[in-house]
């Protein structure tokens, strides 16, 4: 099939656009810069703002299904920039795909219904809360309620922390402030992740089963490794893999989130001044070290077929393989 990835530069989006390309289907992407891997697999690149509505309409036109990776992450940052590009650049693909009789299969984040307390378990009837941390999740709760109630056969996947071989956001960030890292809480709380492998998988067994009248439509799933693990664990396992000595330390939760606050304040007044950067820590990132989230995946088995082909273990084999042929 024809289909456009919009964000298919980004790393969940260049695992999609592999593993599509892999099996025969024309591939176009979406995306502001252009990305030469991208054209080594022969992908056809529509080089646009996901807020310019009249070139997500070009390069969805002729496609028959749409994956919408593009957004715009981060702990911080104008409240107006996550709102253009999430809500309405989500948005302008629905706008596209009901121009179009696309199909959509949109990139959520288990961030839409985490209300700031443990969450353990659960599946996807669990409701959005009334307040969130963070612009991030609440724009994207937001953009996943627009897909959800589309007249377009359109589906919302749930990735949680997705990491793997060119992550270029936990492993990073990690390593560049492994010398000032700490713990929160006394213990460790549960949480899930997924490879990045895993992850695009769940995005095209999602495509190939989305269909008007499918019992997709309309539907949030969660996707997961399905093997929960403590937040220590898998920070300490990422910087394993990196050959970097690991994280010991522990912070009691309630300094670190009044120091995330004065933090956020700190930095809010001077992007009002003009100023760049964002801060080192905010209550969202406190809210999702301190708490658990771990989800119930039983729909995404039952209805996309899902399975976590690769496992906790053989993803961090691959990650350390990479990362030491990378350093040679």
């Amino acid at each position: 099939m024809k289909v456009l990835v919009t964000g298919g530069g980004g790393f969940l989006g260049l695992a999609v656009c592999r593993r599509l390309a892999a099996r025969g289907d024309t591939v176009h992407t979406l995306h502001r810069h252009y990305h030469p891997e991208l054209g080594a697999l022969g992908i056809v690149q529509h080089l646009a703002d996901i807020r310019d509505r009249t070139a997500v309409r070009d390069a969805v036109s002729g496609c028959e299904a749409v994956v919408h990776c593009a957004a715009k992450a981060g702990a911080h940052g104008p409240d107006r920039e996550f709102q253009e590009i999430n809500v309405y650049g989500t948005r302008n693909v629905l706008d596209a795909c009901a121009r179009t009789g696309a199909r959509l299969v949109h990139t959520s984040s288990p961030s839409v219904v985490h209300a700031g307390e443990d969450l353990e378990g659960v599946d996807e009837s669990i409701p959005y809360p009334r307040h969130f941390p963070a612009a991030y999740p609440r724009t994207k709760a937001l953009a996943e309620r627009q897909v959800l109630a589309a007249a377009v056969p359109a589906v919302a996947l749930r990735p949680h922390l997705v990491w793997g071989p060119g992550d270029p956001h936990f492993l990073p960030r990690f390593a560049a402030n492994r010398h000032r890292l700490w713990l929160l809480g006394g213990a460790d709380k549960t949480i899930d992740t997924v490879y990045v492998d895993n992850a695009a998988e769940a995005h095209v067994l999602a495509l190939d089963r989305l269909h008007a009248g499918s019992p997709l439509c309309g539907r949030a799933y969660f996707i997961t490794q399905g093997e929960p693990c403590g937040f220590g664990v898998w920070v300490n396992a990422l910087l394993n893999a990196a050959g970097l000595p690991p994280v010991r330390r522990r912070l009691p939760v309630r300094p670190a989130r009044l120091a995330a606050g004065l933090l956020e304040r700190g930095y809010g007044l001077a992007q009002a001044m003009g100023l760049r950067g964002e801060p080192p820590l905010t209550r969202f990132l406190v809210e999702q070290a301190s708490t658990a989230h771990w989800f119930d995946i039983s729909a995404a088995r039952r209805d996309l077929g899902y399975r976590p082909r690769v496992s906790m273990a053989e993803g961090l084999a691959r990650l350390t393989a990479h990362l030491s042929e990378a350093a040679r």
